[in-house]
């Protein structure tokens, strides 16, 4: 008779099943099946926070079939993922189909190939209560706050509001940064820069004005200044004073973690964090690959550990030396330390190809779109991690011109190194380093060109997802399992919108963040939650009471919810409402964008006098190829992204394809992007021509 074995997904199920064979069978939970009732607290606040658990709307029946299954096979085993929320399931499945958790009745695999699956049933465990009760914890810790704190911000601010524990932090973060925006305060600067190269040389490179002949640290802050600099340089002799050579190595990023996968996936390809996970998702569980069969193809891609198996790096090392020549092999094994302050954090490897001989081109040959680019990243991340350094050759200039001096600097690449597969793509687009021409001590250079820029400081930049992240784990704020169900909960609650990559609170959002500092400064204070997470983090290791701790929590937040009720008695915060330039037709007063329960709508200013109100559309800027009315931005019911004109019902174009500023050179008309061409849909014209690569 076969034994049972419960993973989360079909995927993950046809994956494990091909190495497992005939005597087991191998189904799907498809996630969790029980959890908190939806339409109560379901913890029992009085008698040690005692949680009641239901089965999920809608699992009644898979359920009865697991249960069904488990009766006919010789044994079950729990295979769900090796994290807090994969140890829950397990844990729920158990108490579903009558197992005792502390039986060996639980396997884990950190990768899903046929060694990995091998290594993780041959060492079966218990149930792991420490990992359950964190995420227990955790669990009870957001369903408190969503379910006291809601009905709260119905009342003060608008029904069918909810709030987050941790979201609410997220919204803070990008809030203040809004406001640090808001309040900087640009200081002038000048960069006087000179254009040289040597007598007799065409090679020209740029120096800055750095310091005085004193070699003290020279700012520029006005025009006045600058015009006397660049007179008193005129005709002056430009000399080389001082010319450093050296040599500095780079050394490669280390393996990805959730944090970085789901940063350097957004740089790289616009990816949300979403996005980034749904295509680990599947390239951890398996896919279809020529030669191979059905096979996982990264570890498990929710970790912070950046530690890295001994046989991998070996595999890796081995790779490289056949493909690069042993000269790129890095000559010892590197060690990263992680920023996990516990054992338990780093129950993981790094994120790595589960077979570093199997690269993306041969990959490439069987998955494409997402899961194809996520894989060349996160090899090539992999395997320049265990490759040597780039060695580079550097060349510094100090150059005496009358009474002041001018830098430079540059390198030659001497060894490529890893960079010969891979380079981090980064959020700063400062000028780069580039190479100077043959220059020698004492040397005399021509001037070509002074010039006087005037500049300002600029404020710090709006998040993106990438840098979103970024804070959030440089605070302390969530785990890898979170990231980007935050970014993915404050976004469709309305309290944050999306402006190309950019993420800014909504007026909605910056109103229930006033609420929240004002009344729950502790719920939403940075350094608080950093410690909650410790908390969650000390329970998983086991040395701390999840009870207790859920408890400590609870009794500071239900203070701080009493003494808000009665701050804010008769009070009500008002969401700010977004003026435009359209007048209503009816009353003649201006229409403002208001935020309602489903989304952003356009209304009446004099409401509720004046009732007039109608959906909002974004216009794109193009006209339809029709009628000539604006093309809008609509969406469909499964909530699609379509584009239609908006003379609709009288005009009834619409079209998948995205209208772009750019015009038909042939007619004028608005041209439209698909599958990598632009193209003119007006009639008879046919306008065709391939997009440009950035």
């Amino acid at each position: 008779m076969a034994k049972l074995v419960i993973v989360e997904s079909p995927a993950k199920a046809k994956t494990i099943g091909k190495y497992l064979g005939r005597n087991y069978k191998v189904t799907a939970s498809m996630g969790h099946v029980r959890d908190l009732p939806a339409s109560q607290l379901g913890i029992d606040i009085e008698h040690g926070y005692a949680p009641k658990y239901i089965t999920i709307k809608g699992k009644q029946k898979l359920v009865k079939e697991l249960k069904a299954e488990a009766k006919k096979c010789d044994g079950v085993l729990l295979a769900t993922d090796p994290d807090r929320e994969g140890e829950a399931i397990s844990w729920h499945l158990a108490n579903i189909l009558g197992l005792d958790p502390s039986e060996p009745n639980r396997v884990t695999f950190d990768e899903i190939t046929k060694k990995g699956v091998q290594e993780g049933m041959a060492h079966p465990r218990a149930i792991n209560m420490n990992l359950f009760n964190a995420q227990q914890a955790r669990r009870e810790l957001d369903r408190l706050v969503g379910y006291k704190l809601s009905p709260f911000l119905w009342r003060k601010v608008r029904r069918g509001l909810s709030a987050g524990r941790v979201q609410s932090v997220a919204v803070r973060l990008i809030h203040d940064r809004e406001v640090e925006i808001e309040n900087f305060k640009p200081d002038e600067y000048w960069n006087i820069d000179a254009t040289l190269h040597p007598q007799g040389s065409r090679t020209t490179f740029v120096a800055r004005l750095a310091a005085g002949a004193d070699g003290k640290k020279l700012t520029v802050t006005n025009k006045q200044q600058a015009d006397a600099i660049v007179a008193a340089l005129d005709g002056k002799a430009y000399t080389i004073a001082k010319l450093e050579k050296g040599k500095r190595r780079r050394q490669p990023a280390p393996p990805f973690i959730t944090s970085t996968l789901q940063q350097d996936a957004s740089r790289a390809f616009g990816f949300s964090a979403t996005r980034t996970m749904r295509a680990a998702q599947t390239l951890y569980e398996g896919v279809d690959i020529a030669g191979h069969g059905t096979v996982g193809l990264i570890t498990y891609m929710r970790t912070d550990s950046l530690r890295i198996a001994d046989e991998a790096a070996a595999a890796a090392r081995q790779f490289i030396a056949g493909r690069w020549g042993d000269n790129y092999v890095c000559k010892t094994q590197r060690k990263w330390k992680s920023r996990s302050a516990t054992a338990a954090q780093d129950a993981h490897e790094a994120i790595r190809p589960s077979m570093p001989e199997l690269t993306p081109d041969e990959v490439e040959q069987s998955i494409s779109g997402d899961t194809a680019k996520l894989y060349r990243l996160i090899w090539s991340r992999f395997m320049a991690s265990q490759m040597a350094d780039c060695v580079q050759d550097t060349v510094s200039v100090t150059i005496a011109a009358g009474d002041y001096l001018f830098r430079a600097s540059g390198f030659r690449v001497a060894f490529d190194g890893f960079t010969a597969l891979y380079e981090e793509s980064t959020d700063d687009k400062q000028k780069k380093e580039t190479a100077l021409p043959a220059l020698e001590q004492g040397q005399e250079l021509a001037l070509k060109s002074l010039t006087a820029d005037q500049k300002f400081t600029q404020p710090p930049p709006l998040y993106t997802e990438a840098t979103l992240i970024h804070a959030l784990e440089e605070n302390g704020i969530g785990r890898p399992s979170t990231y980007a169900p935050i970014i993915t909960t404050i976004v469709d609650r309305g309290y944050v919108e999306k402006d190309q990559k950019k993420l800014r609170t909504t007026p909605l959002g910056r109103a229930v963040n006033q609420v929240m500092l004002e009344q729950f400064p502790t719920v939403v204070d940075v350094k608080f939650s950093a410690e909650m997470e410790k908390k969650l983090d000390v329970v998983e290791a086991g040395k701390a009471d999840w009870v207790q701790t859920v408890d400590e929590f609870y009794q500071g937040f239900a203070k701080s919810l009493e003494e808000a009720e009665k701050n804010m008695e008769g009070k009500r915060v008002k969401v700010e409402d977004i003026p435009t330039d359209e007048i209503c037709e009816k009353c003649g007063r201006p229409m403002v964008i208001k935020s309602g329960r489903y989304g952003k709508f356009v209304a009446c200013s004099g409401f509720p006098e004046c009732r007039n109100a109608h959906p909002l559309v974004k216009d794109t800027g193009g006209l339809c190829p029709l009628c000539g009315g604006h093309m809008l931005v609509r969406k469909s019911a499964k909530g699609r992204i379509y584009y239609g004109c908006g003379n609709y019902p009288q005009c009834n174009f619409m079209t998948w394809d995205e209208p772009v500023p750019e015009k038909c050179p042939q007619c004028g008309a608005t041209l439209f992007k698909k599958k990598g061409q632009l193209y003119c849909a007006k009639e008879g014209c046919g306008f065709v021509k391939p997009m440009e690569k950035k």
